[in-house]
């Protein structure tokens, strides 16, 4: 496992050691021998972390997450023929912070992550600005002798929590990202911080777009229509919501048993808006389909223009309700999910 390793008081500007797991439960890791590779001499920046390392077909790249000192992003490329010996080869990309057509992309970015999407390359980065994490961003382009080039950028996600997106690739060889989900935290403290679901990604026209893993369909249950009134749903749940069209004006809300929104979503002119006891977002819409998973105290919205995950208050049961030009259904996962986690813990 490739990782940074910062040193006090600067812990922006890191260099890259590798751990071995002691044994199979990799929960166990011994770090081992010196660093691999580290801020290049000569080079002003006020970031340098988070390495991604995959096979171009001709060497192994290493892309650092980097920001300099004049407002540029960057990710920086290393290069190796044995993952050991490792050599600066430049910035992979690079874009300044001042530039804001289409997309503002920040001054630092974190967690690249380089990978082809259908005959496309793409270029996913954590849009951050020294000390402000933002949102998930992408560039389609094209890849030669480790230098990218930009042709569409791109927002991915929205709301506060999804960031550090990490690429992997599924059983059936498509592609999708896991997010770090930040600020869901347990009210009593014994846990912080959580996952995202898997999402799968699609390149369609010069556009990202991510969807819930489609595994996650076998696994619904029981299946209800939320029309004009409150149902019962359960705590882990998926969720369908059909607007009448892509400028339809429509409510959907979560309450708990006292009746105590915890999530309403409204929609309007193409914009839908989400609020929370704890504040207020919105995202673009393309489309009218939107989909939501709620499991506990994490929501997760999918739309065509985006995705959007939210912290919800823990409550022992949900209710939901449907309003205005659209219409929701809601499927049970818990009964699919629990026999699942059961094996798996066995």
């Amino acid at each position: 496992m490739f990782y940074t390793t910062v040193d006090f008081p600067d812990v922006q500007v890191g260099r890259v050691r590798v751990a071995h797991p002691e044994d199979e439960s990799w929960i166990a890791w011994e770090k081992t021998g010196p660093a691999f590779a580290e801020l290049p001499e000569g080079l002003d920046a006020v970031a340098y972390r988070d390495p991604f390392v995959f096979h171009d077909g001709e060497a192994w790249r290493m892309l650092m997450g980097a920001g300099l000192e004049d407002g540029t992003a960057t990710a920086l490329l290393h290069s190796s023929r044995d993952l050991v010996h490792w050599t600066y080869d430049g910035p992979l990309a690079s874009r300044h912070t001042s530039e804001t057509t289409p997309l503002w992309m920040g001054a630092v970015w974190e967690c690249p992550q380089l990978f082809l999407l259908g005959d496309k390359w793409v270029l996913t980065v954590s849009v951050w600005e020294p000390f402000i994490p933002h949102y998930e961003a992408y560039a389609i382009g094209s890849y030669a002798d480790g230098r990218f080039t930009a042709e569409h950028w791109g927002r991915l996600t929205y709301g506060p929590c999804y960031y550090a997106g990490s690429t992997f690739t599924d059983a059936d060889g498509s592609r999708g990202l896991i997010y770090w989900l930040r600020g869901v935290d347990d009210a009593d403290g014994t846990w912080a911080s959580a996952n995202s679901i898997p999402h799968l990604l699609s390149l369609e026209d010069d556009t990202v777009v991510a969807r819930p893993h489609h595994n996650l369909e076998a696994l619904r249950g029981d299946e209800q229509v939320l029309a004009d009134g409150v149902l019962p749903i359960p705590t882990l749940a998926d969720l369908e919501w059909v607007l009448d069209s892509p400028s339809a004006t429509a409510q959907l809300e979560l309450c708990d048993n006292d009746g105590e929104v915890v999530l309403r979503l409204l929609t309007a002119a193409g914009v839908l808006r989400a609020q929370t006891p704890t504040g207020e977002w919105a995202m673009p819409l393309k489309g009218i389909a939107i989909r939501l998973l709620v499991d506990g105290p994490v929501c997760e919205l999918f739309n065509d223009a985006g995705t959007m995950a939210l912290s919800l208050p823990a409550v022992e049961g949900l209710r939901a309700g449907a309003t205005g030009a659209g219409h929701a259904t809601a499927y049970s996962l818990a009964g699919a999910l629990l026999p699942v986690h059961q094996s798996a813990s066995s």
